[in-house]
């Protein structure tokens, strides 16, 4: 494995000499338009800021926290910050102010980017509050505020003086050097600082790059937090390909952004992809007549697609549903065939299947923060989606498993440790090397990867049987009526489950069969619904061991978002969080 970028600001470097006229390397929304960043803009304003904070005084391993939405800035920012010497912490927009003290004091932040004005005003009474405040700069202009504009000035004047020494810093970088510190967002307990050296990124982000088909004439659109190593590294592989990067302006706008921009492709996590998946089947609700028809024979085709059945017939099918129905979807998304990189848990089988079917290719993959992060996918350059498991380990890493089946990883890919956090580092890198992942999976056909289940996750019945919920709740979750779920019964003699309905279906079965109703909280009481739900659990316990059968259900209204805590950053269920909130729930089911 021949690896040609060793640290990340040699991303640069292979930029200008592959693709020194690219006109949209980086881009973001402007109202109706993008702006673009050329390649010669990128390397500049990188270096730029890089001379800037060095005359300014920082360097050797000072650490620089940026707090802002996807933009170009960040990845200014990002590039200039190594190539002075400094540490970058991405730290997530929506912490609450326990949690920014925390890392900004943990992390001894000297300098702390923030995106907007808007954010100046949320953090700067935080930063105040620091035990050594941090510097703010501003990415946005300001005239009164330290801002990134002003950082290209100071960089200019300095410039001459301090190339010099920024060549310097470069060559003298070592690759294992400490290039990044992420806190994990974690489901329980304080955040944890992922130290990631050079290598470690551009090791992973080469990984995957040897898979991606999307070449350097494309674009990919980006909308998931670029604060989160996934993200990042996606990003990372897109520059090493050279591929156009296109910023969506929020969560909400990512269909009109793909549409605008004409991408040919992202990544992703389920719950984006499931909330598109529930956009296409309701848009089939609105027909009628034998537009209708047309819509369910495609919509039922796709949702049992195999991307390796070769016959003839089948192929036509596929050809003729495309023509009638899922060019219209494309259409919609810019027109492009796309691929579509799913992480961070797993996906229902059945919106793989629906989005391969429309060109659309999603290929899952799997990996966490530790291990920089991706540790296997599917491959599209080689053809290969495996559904149902995440595809193979990256080339030059080491995949073996625990004898409770714990995954367990080795490899340029592992992280350095945690800061400040030795005994952590021990408890999850053994004398080995091997990372402990805390998931448990096996492999299928000797090569693919599965995952079936988080270990911290998986609970004892008073029976003394194991009960994995993560596998149940995938289950539930296939149901179009229910939106989200838990599994619980730890030390119980049965396992039960809390369930958040997808109320838009909900209200619309209710009409159709003569609900009444004033409100969800209403609605969930209603014995004709509470029979729909508990028709759905049967379902699932069919499909289940006895003692994996849920035998008591409860609903409740409440959306489970990061905003309320219910959800981690990358929105896993805060477990401990959900069990305390419906505490008098649980306690009615065990009663």
């Amino acid at each position: 494995m021949i690896q040609e970028v060793a640290r990340t600001f040699d991303l640069l470097t292979k930029l200008e000499e592959r693709f020194p006229d690219k006109q949209d390397m980086l881009c973001r929304r402007s109202g109706k338009d993008w702006i673009k960043f050329s390649v010669k803009d990128y390397v500049r304003n990188s270096h730029l800021i890089a001379y800037a904070l060095t005359s300014l005084g920082y360097g050797n391993g000072d650490k620089a926290i940026t707090i802002c939405n996807n933009r170009p800035e960040w990845n200014f920012v990002d590039m200039g910050l190594n190539m002075a010497g400094m540490v970058h912490v991405p730290v997530y927009p929506t912490l609450s102010a326990d949690e920014y003290l925390y890392i900004f004091n943990h992390s001894d932040a000297r300098i702390i980017f923030l995106g907007t004005q808007s954010q100046y005003k949320k953090l700067e009474p935080i930063i105040a509050k620091m035990d050594s405040p941090a510097r703010i700069i501003l990415m946005d202009d300001s005239d009164n505020i330290l801002c990134i504009r002003e950082l290209y000035r100071i960089g200019e004047a300095s410039e001459e003086k301090m190339r010099p020494l920024i060549e310097k810093i470069k060559a003298g970088t070592d690759t294992d050097s400490l290039a990044s510190i992420i806190y994990t967002s974690g489901t329980t307990g304080t955040p944890k600082g992922v130290m990631l050296s050079h290598h470690n990124m551009m090791f992973n982000a080469y990984g995957h790059a040897l898979k991606q088909t999307v070449g350097p004439d494309q674009k990919m659109l980006s909308f998931l937090p670029l604060c989160h190593i996934y993200e990042r590294s996606m990003n990372y592989e897109y520059q090493y390909i050279g591929i156009s990067i296109y910023y969506a302006e929020s969560l909400g706008t990512i269909a009109r952004d793909l549409a605008d921009c004409h991408a040919d492709g992202f990544c992703s996590v389920p719950r984006v992809l499931e909330m598109m998946y529930s956009k296409l089947e309701a848009a089939g609700k609105n027909l009628k007549g034998v537009k209708r028809i047309i819509y369910n024979l495609a919509w039922n085709f796709a949702n049992n697609y195999d991307n390796y059945h070769k016959g003839r017939f089948y192929n036509w099918r596929r050809n003729l549903y495309d023509r009638l129905v899922y060019s219209r979807w494309r259409e919609n998304l810019g027109g492009h065939e796309m691929l579509i990189v799913s992480g961070g848990s797993s996906i229902q089988a059945r919106i793989i299947r629906l989005f391969n079917a429309a060109r659309l290719h999603i290929f899952e993959g799997y990996g966490m923060t530790e291990t920089s992060p991706v540790i296997a996918v599917n491959n599209p350059a080689g053809g290969i989606n495996v559904i149902g498991t995440v595809g193979t380990p990256l080339e030059g890493t080491t995949l073996k498993f625990a004898k409770d089946g714990e995954i367990l990883t080795k490899g340029p890919h592992v992280m350095l440790g945690y800061y400040k956090n030795p005994d952590a580092t021990k408890e999850v890198i053994d004398s080995e090397g091997f990372m402990h992942t805390g998931d448990i999976g096996h492999l299928v056909d000797g090569k693919y990867l599965k995952i079936t289940d988080r270990k911290k996750e998986i609970f004892k019945l008073s029976l003394g049987k194991y009960v994995a919920p993560q596998v149940i709740e995938n289950m539930l979750k296939e149901s179009p009526f229910i939106q989200n779920c838990i599994v619980i019964g730890e030390n119980q003699k049965f396992a039960s489950a809390i369930i958040v309905p997808d109320f838009e279906r909900l209200h619309f079965w209710a009409a159709k069969h003569g609900v009444n109703y004033t409100d969800n909280k209403e609605l969930i009481t209603d014995p004709k619904v509470l029979a729909k739900i508990h028709s759905v659990v049967e379902e699932v316990n069919s499909k289940t061991s006895p003692h994996e059968n849920i035998k008591r259900e409860r609903l409740v209204c409440d959306e489970w978002t990061t905003a309320n805590n219910m959800l981690s950053q990358t929105l896993k269920l805060k477990r401990a969080k959900i069990m305390s909130r419906y505490a008098g729930i649980v306690n009615d089911i065990y009663k």
